[in-house]
Formats: C-alpha cells, structure tokens, sequence
C-alpha cells in the first residue's frame, strides 16, 4: 500500500484535521495580490519556548522569556507540475512597511508605519505578517503553517533524527551548539539548535538561514529516500508529530497534505531550490526600529516575479565543479603572498594558483622576512578567522598563525612544503544573482 491510494491515505489520516489549531490569516484582506501558478505557503517558525519542559529548556539554552514574534519566515513554493519546490527565506530583521491595520492587543489602528519583519506577528499576529508578506512580495499566500520549538523536535524525533555536514566546527554558546567539521544525526532538540545558532560564526542571522536552508534540504533528502512517503503508518506518525502543535489556515489539511505527499514522492534533493531574498544594504538605520536589512529592490522584484510565474529560480543554472566548501568565498578574501624559500619565482607562481582559484591577490607577491620557511603559513588577524580557515582550506597542510591588528588581507608565507592550491567554494555557494543552490548541493549527499 502507498501513499498514492487516495482512499487508504485519507483513512490513515482521518482525524488529523482536529488535531490542528486553526487561525485566519486571510480573514477580511482586500487587494491581495493576484493569484499565480502553483502554491505558496508561508511558513513561520515561532518563538515557543514557554512550552518546552524545564529539563528541555536547560539542555538546549532556551533560557529568556518568549519574544511572540517569528524567529523564521520563508515562502515554500509548489510549483503547479508539483515537480519542484522553491523556498525563499525572508530575513527576520528586514526592513518592512506594514500595511494599514488594528493592534490585535490593544485594539489601536494604526496606519502604515516602518517595522522589522518579524514584529509584524507581535502586532497583529498571522494577519498582519500575511499581509505584510504579500505588500512587500506582491505574491498571493495560498497557506499559513506556524511551527513552534515543540512541533520541530517532535517531528525530527519521529523520523529518527536529520543527518546535517558541516565543513567547519560550530560553536554557539548562546544556543549551546557544539558540532565538529563532518556528519552528524541530530535529535529534535540538537536541531532545534543548530537552526536557531546566530553565534556560530561570523554571518549571523543570514548564516543561519543559509543552516536552516541545508537542514531542509536534509529534511527532504531523508523524508524521500528513506520510505516515510511511501509508507502510510511512517507517514501518519510523523504527520501527527507535525500536527499536534501547529496552526494552519482553515484550507491546510488533510486533502493539501495528501496532494504535497503524493508531489513529494518523486522528489529528489536537486527537485528543491533554496534561496534568500536579496539584500541591498546592512545596518539600515530606521528611527524608532534600529538596524534592519534592506532588500535589494530590483533583484528582489525579479525573485517575485519568478516565484509569481512558476519558473525556476535559477533556470540557466551551470553546475559547478566539485571544490571543498569552506565558511568564505575565496572571490571576498584579500591575500598578501610572501616567499618564505630560496625558491625564485614560488611566490609569483602561488600568487598566480591563488587567484586562479578565486582569491583577491595583491598580484605582487614578496619576499619574507625569513627564508627559510618549511610548512607555509596562512598569517591572519582573529576578526578574519573564518576566512583565514577558508584560505588554509586552499593550501594542503597549510597552518596558521594569528596576528592580531594585522588587518582585512590575509597573508600566505610559502614554505618548501608547499604542493598546490586547490578549489575552494562557499558551502553558501553563490548561484545565480540571488544565490540559489538546489537541495543536492546543501545536504550531505
């Protein structure tokens, strides 16, 4: 029996539906955006913690009162041929012009005003983000599904964990992650920490957009090579675990659910695309709301339309040879080379090997100080730790030595131990104007 039998799949999931605390996030909207091919959901990710067990709560650093408001935002899209899903994360910290409308506590009105993304839910709920959403995007929201920290665990302990790689160590003390370079099977609450992390590095909350993106990924590798589709008891259980503690419209149930398992089946890791919206300007000061990312507006326009069109998001997408992915991309590291050898001309031809590969060169390599180099050493001030590894990643057996107050531009000291540079690429890797990169080339696969 597969899923695909409609009669059995209903009756296995007969009775889910009152499992669902519903909402009305299209309750009384006018001049919505007209309707495109395909679905659009949006699914928010909510600050939940005052849920979560006391013992849950320590273990996974979920100390702090709740902030009621969304800690993810994203626009999963099911293509109309249900071949291809697209999900484009929308920064929490987004600059955003709410539409005019009533305080769901106080009952205020209150006409159009600047607001973060993410505050839109603390002052109106799911309305008010939908509608905001659908001002800012111009695409019609089909579906709402608000997840909270219990329904995510619940769910990835249902399917026995998600396998995630990482090509550098994670460290968040804040959320408590702690992860070595390499695969890991994380539980539900490992997960919940891993998605959450802005602490991890250097990148912050895009950093761990891009985590959430390749934990989805993750997520759809696992749910389509390992049975639960096909199989309606697995599928049932992890359903209900999702189920038993979300919100969705009146018009997400059963039926929808049915119809994206059966699309889903024939799904691949490369069927899905991920992407972030574009950003234009960091640190956009906004009086009365502070620091706030502001979009890209004509890259952003042409996401949309993509998204409003049913197309791919990077259709004349070229893959790209298979290189180690590191934190940085070599094209945003500056490098100073130095011979460190008796060797006439090392220095130029690294110089030359380097920027082959990517990295900003200074394109007049030097001599060092010393001479008599034997291991080659990447030299990098602390702040520009991420990139010094992402460098040392380019140069086999390459160690590094710390130099605080040396600056943005890395320095190599070659030594007689050098062999060859190899391909780096960003683990993000940049595809397409808007970064795109399918679900394949983010998992661990």
């Amino acid at each position: 029996m597969v899923l695909a039998s409609a009669g059995i799949g209903h009756a296995m999931l007969t009775g889910l539906d009152n499992d669902i605390a519903r909402v009305d996030p299209f309750k009384d909207m006018k001049n919505r955006p007209e309707a495109g091919h395909g679905t659009n959901i949006l699914l928010v990710g909510t600050d939940g913690r005052d849920r979560v067990t006391e013992e849950e709560r320590h273990r996974y650093r979920l100390g702090g009162a709740p902030c009621h408001c969304t800690d993810t935002m994203m626009i999963v899209h099911i293509s109309a041929d249900r071949e291809r899903a697209s999900v484009v994360s929308l920064p929490r910290d987004s600059y955003a012009e709410t539409p005019e409308h009533t305080d769901r506590t106080t009952g205020t009105s209150h006409a159009p005003h600047p607001i973060k993304l993410n505050a839109a839910y603390a002052e109106g709920g799911p309305q008010l983000t939908v509608r905001t959403v659908e001002h800012m995007t111009k695409v019609k929201i089909d579906h709402y599904l608000e997840i909270d920290f219990i329904s995510f665990m619940k769910t990835v302990d249902v399917l026995g964990g998600v396998e995630i790689c990482t090509p550098y160590p994670l460290h968040d003390r804040y959320t408590g992650l702690d992860l070595p370079a390499g695969s890991h099977r994380l539980n539900g609450g490992q997960a919940l920490q891993y998605v959450r992390s802005r602490h991890a590095d250097g990148s912050s909350d895009l950093g761990r957009m891009q985590r959430q993106q390749r934990f989805l990924a993750s997520l759809i590798e696992q749910s389509t090579s390992s049975g639960v589709l096909l199989n309606p008891m697995k599928f049932r259980d992890v359903t209900g675990a999702v189920l038993g503690s979300v919100r969705a419209d009146e018009g997400f149930g059963t039926r929808e659910l049915l119809t994206l398992g059966r699309a889903m089946r024939n799904f691949s890791p490369a069927s899905s695309e991920f992407t972030t919206v574009p950003i234009g300007q960091m640190g956009y000061a906004v009086k009365g709301v502070g620091s706030t990312l502001k979009w890209d507006e004509a890259r952003s326009d042409r996401l949309f339309e993509a998204l409003r069109d049913d197309r791919p998001l990077a259709p004349h997408k070229v893959r790209r040879s298979r290189a180690v992915r590191v934190e940085v991309a070599p094209e945003r590291i500056h490098v100073q080379v130095e011979n460190g050898t008796v060797v006439d001309g090392l220095g130029k031809r690294v110089d030359g090997r380097l920027a082959a590969v990517g990295f900003r060169t200074t394109g007049v390599p030097v001599n060092a100080q010393v001479r008599n180099v034997e291991r080659t050493i990447v030299a990098y001030d602390p702040r520009w730790d991420r990139s010094a590894r992402s460098l040392a990643a380019a140069l086999p057996g390459a160690g590094m030595r710390e130099v605080p107050g040396q600056g943005a531009t890395l320095k190599v000291i070659v030594g007689t131990d050098f062999k060859k540079v190899r391909k780096v690429r960003a683990a993000d890797a940049d595809q397409g104007e808007s970064g795109v990169v399918t679900g394949d080339e983010v998992s661990c696969s």
